[in-house]
């Protein structure tokens, strides 16, 4: 049985792992007869569905992430959740899922964060609380087909940096494994494309990597992106560069660092191909997500040999700024561009 999280007075705010956490509120609501019910908090964290349920069986099931953050005068504030919801009603799309509707997915991330409000870590911890909107097939099935029935969740839990260690390089090996096949579902979130990543994540941890590096499923001589987040390099003429590729996951966070490059650190912005026998071109490389931030790449392992960028061990002086700029936004302590925040009040 699933023990509750402790009280919110007893958490060690400053030490947080990325770990789940049983808290007391939680969203759901189902989909039978054509149409969504209103959905309602709960306080019952296990899914009750049926042995002949698609996610189960046929893998139809998707996801999304984001985070509330506490500001210095003490609210909450969402980071861009209307690209959340759209991104997770495309791949509601690609499994032939009925989508949440969009401003009602919104209204539910907000009311399970007013629901754990305690739960979101104090400024100045480095804490987030985690949002995980979940949908997955359900009901009495057995053929190859979409389901009729469907339930959607959005749960919680308080979160510290996703790579031990915060801020600082690590290294990265590149994988022999492919993420998703061509014309597959790489842009979409679903549970099965991380289902195959276990194994590759697995053997890059056990080699002594905090993550493996994909290369394109065709020609495998380009980047995509990594285990759990997307790449970027900055070269030396000072272009941010993130691959472009319809099998990578379209991230909040990558679309917001391309214009936060341009715009707060005066980069050159763009996406484009970036191949594995070209990383001299970089001298800053890092992974950004909505798990990950900003985390810095000190060097990627190609073919038995590591290539370093900036250094293995000191964050390279753009990618702080980035982080700055971007973490400065997210917790209330930098201007953000319009529509990029949204108060839960």
């Amino acid at each position: 049985m699933m023990t509750k999280a402790k009280p919110a007075t007893e958490i060690d705010w400053n030490n947080l792992g990325f770990n789940y956490m049983d808290l007391p509120y939680r969203f759901i609501a189902h989909y039978e007869n054509g149409k969504w019910n209103k959905g309602d908090l709960t306080q019952d964290s296990t899914l009750h569905i049926n042995e002949g349920s698609t996610a189960l069986h046929y893998g139809q099931a998707d996801f999304e992430g984001l985070k509330a953050y506490r500001t210095k005068d003490d609210h909450i504030q969402l980071f861009r959740p209307d690209m959340n919801a759209k991104r997770m009603h495309n791949s509601c799309e690609r499994l032939l899922m009925p989508a949440f509707p969009e401003d009602q997915f919104i209204n539910a991330v907000k009311e399970v964060v007013k629901a754990n409000a305690d739960y979101v870590p104090p400024y100045g911890t480095g804490g987030t609380l985690y949002l995980r909107p979940l949908m997955i097939g359900v009901g009495g099935n057995i053929g190859v087909h979409p389901a009729s029935e469907y339930i959607f969740t959005i749960f919680a839990m308080p979160v510290g940096a996703y790579y031990k260690g915060g801020l600082k390089p690590t290294n990265f090996t590149t994988s022999y494994y492919d993420r998703a096949a061509p014309h597959g579902t790489g842009q979409s979130k679903v549970g099965g494309n991380y289902g195959g990543s276990l194994l590759p994540g697995d053997e890059a941890h056990k080699a002594g990597f905090s993550d493996v590096i994909y290369l394109d499923p065709a020609t495998h001589t380009k980047i995509e992106e990594a285990g759990s987040a997307n790449f970027f390099g900055i070269t030396k003429d000072d272009t941010f560069v993130t691959p472009k590729s319809p099998s990578i996951l379209p991230s909040i966070t990558k679309f917001s660092a391309l214009w936060i490059a341009e715009h707060r650190l005066g980069l050159k912005a763009e996406q484009g191909d970036v191949f594995i026998n070209d990383l001299d071109r970089f001298k800053e490389a890092g992974a950004m997500g909505t798990a990950a931030v900003i985390s810095p790449i000190g060097g990627i392992e190609y073919q038995d040999q590591l290539h370093v960028f900036y250094s293995e061990t000191e964050v390279a002086p753009l990618t702080r700024k980035l982080y700055d700029e971007l973490t400065g936004i997210q917790f209330g302590d930098v201007e953000a561009p319009e529509g990029w925040i949204q108060r839960v009040e």
